[in-house]
């Protein structure tokens, strides 16, 4: 049995346990800032077209946040729709910023668990219509009805894809979206001039290790053929950035090849700054 005085000992320890791991964590991201600065003065980041030094992080897992309101600044926004798969409880992706900016879109997440989380915590954009969500399973099959019984075809100014492993091949499969931007992930570990993808297999999930999705010269081949061209990648070499070929004039940097474009993994990334976090809301405009 804990006496009183023991309880008040183990509530120390604890208290101090989360400040070593506050002040460690801070040290941390003081490195990474360190590391990207010494990182943004190397010559090769120093083109103003390139898109990297203009990543930030809000509700993003690493700078996807910076790099898409960077794409948008130069491209313009059309009517501000997004779709994007593979949110687990919208607290960490790429389109939760946009959400709080106004923007209304659909997300789609097959968990249940993270389900019931975005119905418990966006309840405000869901009432409002800014918001729609489908609890499902999204595969090269089905895309193309989730996508027109949403009221998501035509042309979007966002497809954000993110499912760990099919997601070369349900990119592929889109039809009757046009959107003017496409953030998708791509295997880090599968350099230029590797042009590889996991075989489509609609029931696969991703089982950790290096095995999944697509390498970046496969997405640029891809893209190419539906249109689109890179852009750029994320600092941490989780995401890619394409642009619809009728909107990139001369407002990115070329060549627009995977060599070019290609970052290397840099996981660690998710410690960058974001200030504090949480679940994002509904802010006023004034």
């Amino acid at each position: 049995m804990i006496n009183v005085s023991d309880s008040e000992t183990l509530q120390e320890i604890l208290r101090w346990i989360r400040i070593g791991a506050q002040r460690q964590m801070e040290s941390l991201r003081v490195q990474f800032l360190q590391y990207w600065e010494e990182e943004m003065e190397k010559p090769r980041n120093t083109d103003p077209k390139r898109l990297l030094r203009h990543g930030f992080k809000v509700y993003s897992q690493n700078d996807e946040d910076g790099i898409l309101e960077e794409i948008f600044r130069r491209i313009g926004v059309s009517d501000r729709r997004f779709v994007e798969f593979g949110v687990q409880s919208g607290f960490e992706c790429n389109t939760a910023k946009l959400l709080v900016e106004g923007w209304h879109g659909l997300w789609m997440e097959a968990d249940s668990a993270f389900a019931a989380k975005i119905r418990a915590h966006f309840t405000d954009f869901l009432s409002l219509g800014k918001l729609q969500l489908i609890e499902e399973m999204v595969t090269a099959e089905n895309i193309n009805d989730l996508l027109s019984r949403s009221g998501m075809s035509g042309d979007i100014d966002l497809l954000s894809i993110d499912i760990d492993f099919n997601d070369y091949w349900v990119w592929k499969a889109v039809e009757v979206a046009k959107p003017r931007v496409v953030s998708i992930e791509y295997n880090a570990s599968l350099r230029p001039p590797l042009s590889l993808v996991v075989p489509y297999d609609p029931k696969a999930a991703w089982k950790g290790g290096n095995y999944f999705g697509a390498s970046l010269a496969a997405l640029v081949k891809l893209a190419r053929e539906k249109g689109y061209r890179i852009v750029g990648c994320g600092f941490a070499g989780v995401n890619a950035f394409f642009v619809r070929e009728d909107l990139c004039k001369d407002l990115f940097l070329e060549p627009a090849t995977a060599e070019e474009h290609y970052e290397p993994p840099r996981y660690f990334s998710t410690v960058m700054p974001s200030g504090h976090s949480g679940k994002p809301g509904p802010y006023m405009t004034v």
